[in-house]
C-alpha cells in the first residue's frame, strides 16, 4: 500500500501542498491541464507559475498562482468578506457559483465530489468565524480563484498519484499575528484554526503564519491518522514552498512517498508494528461490552478481547485488550474512553512477526466462500474459510458447522 506522509515541521498551505506533491508526479502539465478542465475559470484571469527553486538551501518546488488582474499574490487564500471594497473586485463568489463551476468541469466524478466537500467545509469555517450562514460567505474574486486553484490542484495531483493513503505530522501552526482584512488577527487566524479543530498542532520558529485556511482545510480531509513517518519503504520525496521567507526554518512542506506494504519481512514473515491497547474496568454493566467491542472493530481494530482480573478492594473487574495499528491508537481510545466507564486507556507498541496472507472467493459446492490463505516462504500453510460465510451457508442449508465445513 502506498502512503503519503505529509511532514508538516513548518506548516501547510495549499501552494506549499501542491509545490510538494509536482516533486512525486512524472508530468507537471497533469496539474495545468487539470485545472484547464474548469472551463468557468477564465484562462486570462490565472497563470500557473510552478518553478524549481532553493529555499534555506534545500531544492524544491514553488507554485504559485499569478492572477492578471491583480498582479501582487494574495497570500492569504482566503480572506472571504462579508465587507469588501466593492470598487476593487468585480462580484464576489459564493459557495453556490464554486460549486456550480466545479459541478459543469470536466473533472473526474471523485476530484469533483472531494473538491465540492472540501469547499463546504471551508465555507462552514468562515461561516462560523463570521458569525453567519455557509450559503451567504462571499469568497472575493482573488481569494476565490487562488482557493478553486489550491483545492481542485490539490485533489488533481492525488488522482495522479493513484489516491495513496494518507498521514500527517503534528501541524506547526506558526506563532505571532497576521495582517487580514479586518486588521490584526493572532495566528493561527481564525478560520485556521476552527480547521485545525481535532488535529494535533504546535507553534515552533520565528513569528509567522505557517498554516494557512487552505492547508489546515488540505490536512483535515486527506489525513487519515497523525503520527510520527511510518514504517515501509521511501519511494519518492519532494519540498513544496511557500512565499514567506523564515530564517530559522525553511518555509516549506516536505512530503514523502512510502511503500508501507513492503513492512520489512524477515526468513518471510512480515515484521510490523502493532499496538495494544488496555483499561482495567470494575463498575461497568456486563451487557454494554457487546456494542464497545462491535463499535471497535467497525473501526478498524484488528482484536478485541476480555479477561477477568481482581481489582482493588478485591472487586471482580474485566480488562478490554485491544490491538490495533499504531496510527489508529487516539481514534480507538476515543471509542474506549466514550463507551466504557474507563477514566484511561493504556498503551504500548509492539514489533510483531506474522504470516502473509491473502483473502480468495471460492466457488464451494454450498456457493461462494471467502477463505483465508496463508504463507510462508511461497508455500501455503493453511486455507480457512471465512466464520462468517460458513455460518451463513450452514443456516442456509440447514446444517451444523461442523458439517458446512467438511462439505466446504
Amino acid at each position: 500500500m502506498k502512503t503519503l506522509y505529509l511532514d508538516c515541521f513548518a506548516g501547510i498551505a495549499g501552494d506549499m501542498f501542491i509545490g510538494a506533491l509536482l516533486n512525486l508526479v512524472p508530468d507537471k502539465n497533469i496539474l495545468i491541464d487539470g485545472i484547464k478542465k474548469i472551463s468557468a475559470l477564465d484562462p486570462d484571469e490565472y497563470k500557473l507559475i510552478i518553478e524549481q527553486t532553493t529555499k534555506n538551501g534545500i531544492a524544491g518546488i514553488n507554485f504559485d498562482v499569478d492572477l492578471h488582474e491583480h498582479h501582487h499574490h494574495h497570500d492569504h487564500d482566503h480572506e472571504h468578506e462579508e465587507h469588501e471594497h466593492e470598487h476593487h473586485h468585480h462580484h464576489h463568489r459564493h459557495l453556490a457559483d464554486i460549486e456550480a463551476m466545479i459541478s459543469s468541469s470536466e473533472l473526474s466524478l471523485r476530484v469533483k465530489r472531494e473538491v465540492l466537500r472540501a469547499f463546504s467545509i471551508l465555507a462552514e469555517a468562515e461561516a462560523h468565524v463570521h458569525g453567519t450562514t455557509p450559503d451567504k460567505i462571499h469568497f472575493h474574486e482573488v481569494g476565490a480563484v487562488d482557493s478553486i486553484i489550491y483545492i481542485a490542484g490539490a485533489f488533481i495531483l492525488m488522482e495522479a498519484l493513484g489516491w495513496p493513503r494518507v498521514l500527517c505530522s503534528p501541524i506547526n501552526t506558526g506563532s505571532g499575528t497576521v495582517e487580514c482584512a479586518h486588521g490584526v488577527l493572532p495566528v493561527p487566524a481564525p478560520a485556521t484554526e476552527f480547521l485545525l479543530h481535532g488535529l494535533p498542532i504546535f507553534a515552533n520558529g520565528s513569528p509567522m503564519e505557517r498554516t494557512t485556511p487552505t492547508g489546515a482545510l488540505l490536512a483535515k480531509i486527506l489525513a487519515d491518522g497523525f503520527s510520527a513517518i511510518p514504517n515501509g519503504k521511501i519511494l519518492a520525496s519532494g519540498f513544496g514552498f511557500g512565499n514567506h521567507e523564515s530564517e530559522d526554518m525553511p518555509n516549506a512542506l516536505r512530503v514523502l512517498l512510502i511503500d508501507t506494504s513492503s513492512e520489512t519481512e524477515i526468513n518471510g514473515l512480515v515484521r510490523e508494528k502493532i499496538s495494544l491497547l488496555e483499561t482495567n474496568i470494575d463498575d461497568m454493566n456486563p451487557q454494554d461490552y457487546e456494542s464497545v467491542i462491535e463499535k471497535l472493530f467497525a473501526a478498524s481494530a484488528l482484536d478485541v478481547w476480555t479477561e477477568n482480573i481482581n481489582m482493588k478492594k478485591n472487586r471482580p473487574g474485566v480488562k478490554l485488550s485491544c490491538l490495533a495499528k499504531p496510527e489508529d491508537v487516539l481514534k480507538i481510545s476515543e471509542i474506549i474512553l466514550k463507551n466504557t466507564t474507563s477514566q484511561g486507556v493504556r498503551y504500548s507498541e509492539f514489533d510483531r512477526l506474522r504470516l502473509k496472507w491473502r483473502i480468495e472467493e471460492r466457488e464451494t459446492p454450498l456457493g461462494q466462500v471467502h477463505f483465508k490463505i496463508t504463507e510462508l516462504n511461497g508455500e501455503t500453510l493453511r486455507e480457512i474459510p471465512e466464520y462468517e460465510d460458513l455460518k451463513r451457508l450452514a443456516e442456509k442449508n440447514k446444517i451444523s458447522m461442523f458439517e458446512a465445513r467438511n462439505r466446504i
